[in-house]
Order: structure tokens, then C-alpha cells, then sequence
């Protein structure tokens, strides 16, 4: 199974339905494990996911609607109670720092969870190591939000018959790999001639928005768009109204953007079914699917 997996803990909008808890998603990603957005029921969610509090190492929320953050206040106690020993951070846009102090003491509880707070105020990188980035843009929602950015760093895979062939062992394959180049026996060998380049796979998320420029710079070359799509383009009035997207206009992102995958969740209350979704958005750009609650894809690193 891949190391990297995205899982719908819960696909409504605004409310729950009989069919669909608040929203919330987990992205399990090489050793990390990212949760976005937790509304209500999350932590039972996670339950039915197989996801444990001791698998996140890092909660983000886009905006603070209690669809996008209820959930925060249960997880972050089940943290403490699960004896959770690493650091798990929390990004979140700075002026909803009253609504995390709030969540966070919002009930007695033993807090002995090692939180680290991670507001932001603006849009760039709020997160680096060395092999991913993690940027956020601002939407146009009715309040501010901000959408992210998953990014695996760009890479190469060495292969062992040039490396042989080349006479590059031991230490000089890392210094090679790190420099681009090396001299050997008075030779200068490139990086390009022992190596095949692979791109690094990435994974925009998108919640409550309008269309806006920063919906397709988030969205720019992504392996996986996961995308709000509250409504049917035959209620684009309420959309726009509202701060949303339709799922034609959630299609059209990933078209423009040059999308490989779309993934359409937060539906609104008013519809049972999500066929009509997928239909309407495979009319723009196929490869798209709608999940339900405890649908699992995984995240295809490159070849």
C-alpha cells in the first residue's frame, strides 16, 4: 500500500446529513499525517478510517465556519488522552486565534498534548523540509480563507549501472546528488548522466470559495485537486452568494490549471445523491470523482 493516502472523513457542507458527516480529511503523507479541516464527529470519523490521534503530526484549517473547525476541540483532547508524545501543529490564519484559544479550553480536560501553534497571516510557504513544501494562498469566501498547497520537492533517481559505469561510489553519490556535479579522476561527471529526473507529486486543497486567481494558482500542475463542490451549476446564484463553488466551476479549475485528478466533496445538504456531480464535472475534465464519507485514494507518487 502507498506510504501516501487521502481519506473523506466526512463530505457535508454547513451540516451534517444521514449520509454525511461534517466535513473533515486526513492525508496520510510518507510519515506525516495531515488533518484539514475537522468539523463535528471527526473524532468518530477517524475511528471508522482506522486513524488513530497518534497518526497526526499536523491539523490545518482553511477557515473557522464550525464546519471547518467544531471538530478541533475533541481532537485535540483525544490527543492528551491518547498519551500522544510528538509535537502536532496547528496552521490556521491568524485572526481566528480567539476561535483556537476558544476550542482549546473549551471543556475540562488533563492538557498534556504538546500543540504548537502555527498562525499565518499571509499567503508563502508556512512549512519546508527537505523533500516538501507546504504553501497556502488566500480564497474568497464570506470570511477569509485560505486554501494549501502539498508539494513534493522535485527529485532523481540515481541509477546503479551509470553510477558503476561512471565510477561514482560510496560518498561521492550523495556529494553528486547534492552538487549536481563531481570531478573524478579529472573527469566532471553531471548529475543528468547517472540519473533520471522525477517529479514531485502535488496536492492542492481547496474548500469554501469563489472562483479567484489563487483557487488556480494552488491548483497549477497538482497530481490531485481536492476541491468544494457545494453545489449544481443550476444554483451558481446561490454559489456565488454564498462564498462556493459548483461542481462545473470546481471542473473548470482543474481544466485550466492543468489538474491531473479532481476530487469534489462538501456537498450541500439539498442533494442525496452525488452522481449529478460527477456527471456534470466529467463534462470539463473526466478524471474526476466524488467522494462519500470513509472513501479512501491513494496519492500516486510519480514513475
Amino acid at each position: 500500500m502507498s506510504a501516501r493516502l487521502f481519506i473523506a472523513l466526512g463530505t457535508a457542507s454547513q451540516v451534517p446529513t444521514r449520509h454525511r458527516n461534517h466535513n473533515g480529511y486526513y492525508i496520510r503523507w510518507d510519515d506525516e499525517g495531515f488533518l484539514l479541516d475537522p468539523g463535528e464527529g471527526t473524532q468518530r470519523q477517524m475511528i471508522f478510517a482506522g486513524v488513530s490521534a497518534s497518526q497526526i503530526t499536523k491539523i490545518f484549517i482553511t477557515h473557522f465556519h464550525g464546519d471547518h473547525c467544531l471538530g478541533l476541540a475533541g481532537v485535540l483532547q483525544r490527543l492528551s488522552l491518547d498519551r500522544v508524545e510528538h509535537k502536532v501543529e496547528i496552521y490556521y490564519p491568524e485572526y481566528g486565534q480567539k476561535y483556537v484559544d476558544n476550542l482549546r479550553n473549551s471543556s475540562v480536560y488533563h492538557n498534556v498534548a504538546k500543540i504548537v501553534e502555527k498562525p499565518f497571516a499571509k499567503e508563502g510557504f508556512i512549512f519546508e523540509n527537505k523533500t516538501l513544501t507546504i504553501e497556502t494562498r488566500k480564497l474568497d469566501h464570506t470570511v477569509e480563507s485560505f486554501g494549501y498547497r502539498f508539494q513534493e520537492k522535485n527529485d532523481v533517481t540515481m541509477l546503479p549501472e551509470k553510477l558503476k559505469e561512471f565510477g561514482v561510489l560510496g560518498k561521492n553519490i550523495s556529494k553528486l546528488k547534492n552538487d549536481g556535479k563531481i570531478e573524478i579522476d579529472g573527469k566532471i561527471i553531471e548529475l543528468s548522466e547517472v540519473s533520471v529526473f522525477k517529479k514531485g507529486v502535488g496536492v492542492a486543497f481547496i474548500m469554501d470559495t469563489r472562483v479567484c486567481r489563487n483557487a488556480f494558482e494552488l491548483s497549477k500542475d497538482a497530481d490531485y485537486l481536492i476541491c468544494e463542490s457545494t453545489y449544481l451549476s443550476a444554483e451558481t446564484a446561490d454559489a456565488t452568494k454564498n462564498g462556493h463553488l459548483t461542481s462545473k466551476q470546481a471542473a473548470e479549475i482543474a481544466q485550466k490549471s492543468n489538474a491531473e485528478n479532481l476530487i469534489l466533496t462538501h456537498f450541500s445538504q439539498r442533494y442525496f445523491s452525488t452522481a449529478e456531480f460527477v456527471a456534470e464535472a466529467k463534462e470539463i475534465f473526466e478524471n474526476t470523482i466524488a467522494v462519500k464519507d470513509g472513501d479512501q485514494v491513494e496519492i500516486l507518487r510519480k514513475k
